[in-house]
């Protein structure tokens, strides 16, 4: 057994909402992901929708948040960026990460050699840096489903080139999202006295 979870289950239960906003679930998919290892790492964890967020009483009662959306024309969804700016005065006095899940396809640059994790942060989180000051925000590759699609969000792959700009495919890194859950389990760990 690994010693960080022999470490774990000596801690204080620390409560932790998972908040999200996922248009087709691939979103969703990534808060559950991280939910998961929080929990295993020995956190009692909710995930709850952006659109159906926790009611007041529930927010109190939380120690930390891990806040998501997916990314449309360089946006956060609505029920996500609501959520934040309703509990921003809650927000400001725990502790508070933020994640953001859009880009497509398997190449880490792109043609000019721009890291595109890091070109793909949006417009909000700009706000948020002042408004709920995040312990961090971080960035993930998605997942499209054409199949899943809205009639709208179907045509607008119909045009020309746009179905290499908006591949279809599962490009969620894994590893990845769990590696950042478990940097959050790990501040968010208190030895008990």
């Amino acid at each position: 057994m690994d010693s960080f979870v022999r470490h774990i289950r000596k801690v204080e239960p620390v409560r932790v909402a998972v908040v999200c906003a996922s248009h087709y679930g691939a979103t969703r998919g990534i808060a559950e992901r991280i939910a998961a290892e929080l929990a295993l790492a020995g956190l009692t964890v909710r995930v709850y929708d952006a659109a159906e967020p926790p009611h007041a009483e529930d927010v109190a009662g939380v120690d930390a948040f891990v806040i998501g959306s997916a990314v449309y024309m360089g946006h956060w969804l609505r029920d996500a960026t609501t959520f934040v700016r309703r509990y921003q005065p809650t927000l400001l006095e725990h502790p508070v990460w933020l994640f953001s899940s859009g880009p497509l396809g398997t190449p880490a640059t792109d043609a000019e050699a721009t890291d595109i994790l890091a070109d793909t942060v949006p417009a909000e989180i700009i706000d948020f840096d002042s408004t709920v000051r995040p312990v961090g925000h971080r960035v993930f590759f998605g997942a499209i489903d054409p199949d899943s699609l809205s009639l709208a969000h179907r045509t607008i792959r119909r045009f020309p080139g746009a179905a290499e700009k908006i591949p279809a495919g599962d490009f969620r890194d894994w590893p990845q999202v769990e590696a950042w859950a478990r940097e959050i389990a790990r501040s968010l760990v208190k030895p008990a006295a």
